[in-house]
Protein backbone atom coordinates (compact mmCIF):
# COMPACT_ATOMS: atom_id res chain seq x y z
CA UNK A 1 0.00 0.00 0.00
CA UNK A 2 2.71 2.41 0.79
CA UNK A 3 4.53 1.89 -2.15
CA UNK A 4 1.43 2.18 -4.48
CA UNK A 5 0.57 5.51 -2.55
CA UNK A 6 3.96 6.84 -3.08
CA UNK A 7 3.93 5.86 -6.88
CA UNK A 8 0.27 7.57 -7.18
CA UNK A 9 1.70 10.99 -5.16
CA UNK A 10 4.43 11.16 -7.85
CA UNK A 11 2.58 10.96 -10.71
CA UNK A 12 0.37 13.79 -9.28
CA UNK A 13 3.27 15.73 -8.46
CA UNK A 14 6.24 14.72 -11.50
CA UNK A 15 6.33 17.14 -14.59
CA UNK A 16 7.00 15.45 -17.70
CA UNK A 17 10.62 16.21 -17.38
CA UNK A 18 14.21 15.52 -17.74
CA UNK A 19 15.28 12.81 -15.24
CA UNK A 20 19.16 11.74 -14.26
CA UNK A 21 18.18 8.80 -12.80
CA UNK A 22 15.82 5.73 -13.57
CA UNK A 23 13.81 5.67 -11.05
CA UNK A 24 11.81 8.44 -12.27
CA UNK A 25 12.50 7.27 -15.83
CA UNK A 26 9.19 5.74 -16.34
CA UNK A 27 6.89 8.99 -15.40
CA UNK A 28 8.59 11.02 -17.85
CA UNK A 29 5.69 12.43 -20.45
CA UNK A 30 2.92 11.95 -17.62
CA UNK A 31 0.18 14.18 -17.01
CA UNK A 32 -1.31 15.29 -14.02
CA UNK A 33 -3.54 13.00 -12.28
CA UNK A 34 -6.99 13.40 -11.80
CA UNK A 35 -8.23 14.37 -7.81
CA UNK A 36 -8.15 11.38 -5.39
CA UNK A 37 -11.50 11.81 -4.08
CA UNK A 38 -11.89 11.49 -1.01
CA UNK A 39 -8.37 11.97 0.08
CA UNK A 40 -6.91 9.34 2.49
CA UNK A 41 -6.75 11.05 6.32
CA UNK A 42 -3.44 12.84 6.74
CA UNK A 43 -1.13 10.31 9.33
CA UNK A 44 0.91 12.24 12.04
CA UNK A 45 4.52 12.48 11.60
CA UNK A 46 7.15 11.91 14.02
CA UNK A 47 10.98 11.88 13.84
CA UNK A 48 13.15 9.18 15.76
CA UNK A 49 13.37 12.29 18.70
CA UNK A 50 9.48 11.84 18.75
CA UNK A 51 8.65 15.08 17.78
CA UNK A 52 5.17 14.89 16.02
CA UNK A 53 3.68 16.88 13.41
CA UNK A 54 -0.49 16.65 12.83
CA UNK A 55 -2.45 18.05 10.42
CA UNK A 56 -5.96 18.04 9.54
CA UNK A 57 -8.47 16.91 6.33
CA UNK A 58 -8.98 20.48 5.09
CA UNK A 59 -5.67 22.11 5.41
CA UNK A 60 -4.90 19.25 3.36
CA UNK A 61 -7.42 19.37 1.10
CA UNK A 62 -6.89 23.17 0.82
CA UNK A 63 -3.79 22.07 -0.18
CA UNK A 64 -4.34 19.37 -2.74
CA UNK A 65 -6.35 21.93 -4.88
CA UNK A 66 -3.28 24.09 -5.69
CA UNK A 67 -1.00 21.36 -5.69
CA UNK A 68 -2.65 19.78 -8.41
CA UNK A 69 -3.30 23.04 -10.50
CA UNK A 70 0.38 24.14 -10.33
CA UNK A 71 0.97 20.15 -11.93
CA UNK A 72 -1.49 20.64 -14.77
CA UNK A 73 0.62 23.96 -15.30
CA UNK A 74 4.00 22.00 -15.32
CA UNK A 75 2.60 18.91 -16.96
CA UNK A 76 1.10 20.68 -19.93
CA UNK A 77 2.42 24.34 -20.46
CA UNK A 78 4.90 23.89 -23.13
CA UNK A 79 6.47 27.20 -22.70
CA UNK A 80 9.22 26.17 -20.00
CA UNK A 81 10.71 23.34 -19.46
CA UNK A 82 11.85 21.93 -15.61
CA UNK A 83 15.03 19.66 -15.21
CA UNK A 84 15.73 17.35 -12.23
CA UNK A 85 19.33 16.64 -12.36
CA UNK A 86 20.47 13.74 -9.78
CA UNK A 87 23.25 14.33 -7.19
CA UNK A 88 24.78 11.78 -4.63
CA UNK A 89 24.04 14.37 -2.04
CA UNK A 90 20.96 15.38 -0.06
CA UNK A 91 20.30 19.24 -0.26
CA UNK A 92 17.90 21.57 0.45
CA UNK A 93 15.82 23.24 -2.59
CA UNK A 94 17.58 26.31 -3.48
CA UNK A 95 20.63 24.35 -3.49
CA UNK A 96 21.99 24.04 -7.44
CA UNK A 97 18.87 25.71 -7.99
CA UNK A 98 19.67 26.82 -12.05
CA UNK A 99 17.20 29.25 -14.07
CA UNK A 100 18.57 29.95 -17.74
CA UNK A 101 15.82 31.19 -20.44
CA UNK A 102 12.86 28.55 -20.29
CA UNK A 103 14.68 26.08 -18.81
CA UNK A 104 14.80 24.84 -14.50
CA UNK A 105 17.09 22.70 -12.61
CA UNK A 106 16.97 21.18 -9.73
CA UNK A 107 19.24 19.00 -7.45
CA UNK A 108 17.50 15.93 -6.53
CA UNK A 109 19.08 13.20 -4.32
CA UNK A 110 19.33 9.84 -5.79
CA UNK A 111 19.02 8.59 -2.43
CA UNK A 112 15.26 9.91 -2.03
CA UNK A 113 14.08 10.54 -5.79
CA UNK A 114 10.29 11.20 -4.15
CA UNK A 115 12.31 14.65 -3.04
CA UNK A 116 11.94 15.25 -6.69
CA UNK A 117 8.33 16.33 -6.95
CA UNK A 118 8.90 18.59 -4.33
CA UNK A 119 11.82 20.21 -5.69
CA UNK A 120 10.18 20.81 -9.27
CA UNK A 121 7.43 22.82 -7.18
CA UNK A 122 10.11 24.84 -5.74
CA UNK A 123 11.90 25.34 -9.26
CA UNK A 124 8.23 26.16 -11.21
CA UNK A 125 7.66 28.92 -8.05
CA UNK A 126 10.97 30.35 -9.37
CA UNK A 127 10.49 29.82 -13.13
CA UNK A 128 7.16 31.67 -12.76
CA UNK A 129 8.01 34.83 -10.82
CA UNK A 130 10.82 34.59 -13.73
CA UNK A 131 7.75 34.74 -15.78
CA UNK A 132 6.09 37.21 -14.41
CA UNK A 133 3.06 34.80 -13.64
CA UNK A 134 3.35 34.89 -10.10
CA UNK A 135 -0.49 35.60 -9.43
CA UNK A 136 -1.19 32.23 -11.45
CA UNK A 137 0.76 30.56 -8.41
CA UNK A 138 1.50 32.01 -5.64
CA UNK A 139 -0.61 35.18 -4.98
CA UNK A 140 0.59 36.35 -1.93
CA UNK A 141 4.33 36.34 -3.57
CA UNK A 142 2.92 38.98 -6.08
CA UNK A 143 4.83 42.40 -5.69
CA UNK A 144 7.34 40.75 -3.44
CA UNK A 145 11.17 39.95 -3.88
CA UNK A 146 14.57 39.36 -2.66
CA UNK A 147 13.44 37.35 1.19
CA UNK A 148 9.69 38.38 1.27
CA UNK A 149 9.08 36.15 -2.11
CA UNK A 150 11.96 33.21 -0.64
CA UNK A 151 9.84 32.50 2.51
CA UNK A 152 6.44 32.98 0.61
CA UNK A 153 7.65 30.38 -1.47
CA UNK A 154 9.46 28.08 0.89
CA UNK A 155 6.43 27.86 2.95
CA UNK A 156 4.48 26.54 0.08
CA UNK A 157 7.27 23.99 -0.77
CA UNK A 158 6.71 22.74 3.57
CA UNK A 159 3.16 22.58 2.60
CA UNK A 160 3.41 20.45 -0.20
CA UNK A 161 5.60 17.98 1.69
CA UNK A 162 3.62 17.90 4.32
CA UNK A 163 1.04 16.91 2.05
CA UNK A 164 3.15 14.04 0.52
CA UNK A 165 4.55 12.87 3.67
CA UNK A 166 1.09 12.71 5.64
CA UNK A 167 -0.86 11.98 3.19
CA UNK A 168 1.08 10.07 0.52
CA UNK A 169 3.54 8.35 2.65
CA UNK A 170 6.35 9.64 1.03
CA UNK A 171 9.62 8.41 2.98
CA UNK A 172 11.50 11.02 5.18
CA UNK A 173 13.99 13.33 3.63
CA UNK A 174 16.43 15.00 6.57
CA UNK A 175 16.41 18.54 4.20
CA UNK A 176 12.75 18.79 3.27
CA UNK A 177 11.64 17.38 6.87
CA UNK A 178 13.82 20.36 8.52
CA UNK A 179 11.91 22.69 6.40
CA UNK A 180 8.41 21.40 7.57
CA UNK A 181 8.96 21.23 11.38
CA UNK A 182 10.56 24.53 11.42
CA UNK A 183 7.36 25.48 9.50
CA UNK A 184 5.28 24.20 11.82
CA UNK A 185 6.92 25.09 14.66
CA UNK A 186 7.28 28.81 14.00
CA UNK A 187 10.92 28.56 12.99
CA UNK A 188 10.97 29.37 9.43
CA UNK A 189 12.72 32.40 9.44
CA UNK A 190 15.10 31.30 12.05
CA UNK A 191 15.75 28.08 9.30
CA UNK A 192 16.20 30.49 6.39
CA UNK A 193 17.76 33.18 7.52
CA UNK A 194 20.51 31.18 9.61
CA UNK A 195 21.22 28.59 6.96
CA UNK A 196 21.37 31.73 4.61
CA UNK A 197 22.78 34.04 6.57
CA UNK A 198 25.10 35.91 3.64
CA UNK A 199 22.07 35.52 1.13
CA UNK A 200 19.50 37.66 3.56
CA UNK A 201 22.27 39.58 5.34
CA UNK A 202 19.90 42.55 6.31
CA UNK A 203 16.68 40.25 6.73
CA UNK A 204 18.94 38.32 9.44
CA UNK A 205 20.18 42.01 10.74
CA UNK A 206 16.73 43.24 11.56
CA UNK A 207 15.61 39.81 12.94
CA UNK A 208 18.22 39.44 15.39
CA UNK A 209 17.50 43.00 16.73
CA UNK A 210 13.68 42.30 16.98
CA UNK A 211 14.42 39.15 18.41
CA UNK A 212 17.40 38.54 20.42
CA UNK A 213 16.51 35.73 22.16
CA UNK A 214 15.09 33.72 19.21
CA UNK A 215 18.64 32.42 17.58
CA UNK A 216 19.37 30.41 20.87
CA UNK A 217 16.02 29.19 20.79
CA UNK A 218 15.85 28.02 17.85
CA UNK A 219 19.03 26.32 17.72
CA UNK A 220 18.40 23.88 21.42
CA UNK A 221 14.49 23.23 19.44
CA UNK A 222 16.64 22.50 16.08
CA UNK A 223 18.82 20.56 18.36
CA UNK A 224 16.11 18.20 20.36
CA UNK A 225 14.50 17.32 17.37
CA UNK A 226 16.92 16.31 14.92
CA UNK A 227 19.79 15.75 17.37
CA UNK A 228 22.20 18.21 15.40
CA UNK A 229 22.40 21.76 14.62
CA UNK A 230 20.35 23.89 11.98
CA UNK A 231 21.91 24.23 8.15
CA UNK A 232 24.15 26.73 8.46
CA UNK A 233 25.91 26.37 12.06
CA UNK A 234 27.22 22.91 11.40
CA UNK A 235 29.88 21.26 9.90
CA UNK A 236 29.02 20.18 6.51
CA UNK A 237 25.83 21.17 4.67
CA UNK A 238 23.47 19.35 4.99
Amino acid sequence: MTFERQISFARVLERRATVCFALFASALGSSACAAIDPLPPPRPLIVPTGVRVRTDEARIEEIDVWVRDQQDNIAADPSFWIIQKGVPTQNYPWEGLRISNDTTEVQVPMSTPDAGAIMSLYGHFHMMNVMERLDEFLPEGVGTEGYALERAILARVSDAWLYGRAVFDMPPYGPLDELLYSTEYGYLDAFILTARPEEFEGERREWLEANPAKEDEYRGWFAETFERAPPGLRQGTP
